[in-house]
């Protein structure tokens, strides 16, 4: 099945209120647990963080790590900074507008850097994995995951019914159309070569998603 792009922001009221209302609690858990099981500690940069839920999931598990949530989309921020209000670790996160294709970050200002089903919103990847590896501290801990593509459209139907049934229907229709605009594992990888990114794994999880991994310095992992 051929790649189906997506809008790379998700800037209108109503899809980034029904992005807010999906329930993420598993994935984003998962994902913490991974990112820190790789040595993520210090300052660290999450590239298209949406809402927020993940960096005030990831200070609450961790109170070694201030995170910089940035996205493009300012109804996504707006909603993140409700949700930063409200938490108990707010002092340790900031959300900023940035474009993941041209952070305005200096290179290697960041001890670990993640990103959580964004790279699919990307028309050409190569740019922002380029951003992540640039201002990614050298020892630093690395985890970029997202969905990754189905051959057919009937194996999207049925990832639909399996993982959003419950949900209301704006909700199905974006993640329909995330799976769709989703890279394959092999195109990873010649991204991740082509962005110069070297020693990083491209792991295949479950339910469809795929990462590229890497701990930092030191860090032993399975």
């Amino acid at each position: 099945m051929k790649r189906v792009l997506e809008p790379e922001v998700m800037d209108t009221a109503e899809d980034a209120n029904a992005y807010d209302a999906m329930d993420h609690s598993g994935v984003n858990h998962a994902f913490t647990e991974r990112l820190l099981e790789l040595g993520a500690t210090g300052r660290v940069l999450d590239i298209g963080c949406g809402p927020g839920h993940g960096p005030l999931q990831l200070v609450a598990m961790a109170p070694q790590v201030q995170v910089v949530g940035v996205d493009l989309s300012h109804h996504m921020l707006a909603i993140a900074a409700e949700h930063r209000a409200a938490s108990s670790h707010a002092e340790r996160v900031t959300f900023l507008v940035a474009d993941a294709k041209g952070l305005e970050f200096a290179d290697a200002s960041f001890d670990a850097v993640c990103s959580n089903t964004i790279l699919h919103h990307i028309p050409n990847p190569v740019d922002f994995l380029r951003e992540a590896w640039r201002v990614r501290a050298p020892g630093g801990a690395l985890l970029i995951r997202d969905l990754f593509r189905p051959e057919t459209a009937a194996e999207v139907d049925a990832l639909v019914e399996k993982h959003a049934a419950h949900e209301a229907p704006a909700a199905r229709a974006l993640f329909r159309a995330s799976l769709c605009a989703a890279l394959t594992p092999d195109e990873l990888v010649d991204i991740a070569r082509a962005a110069g990114m070297q020693g990083c794994d491209v792991v295949i999880d479950s339910d469809r998603h795929m990462s590229l991994q890497m701990a930092a310095t030191a860090v032993v992992t399975e």
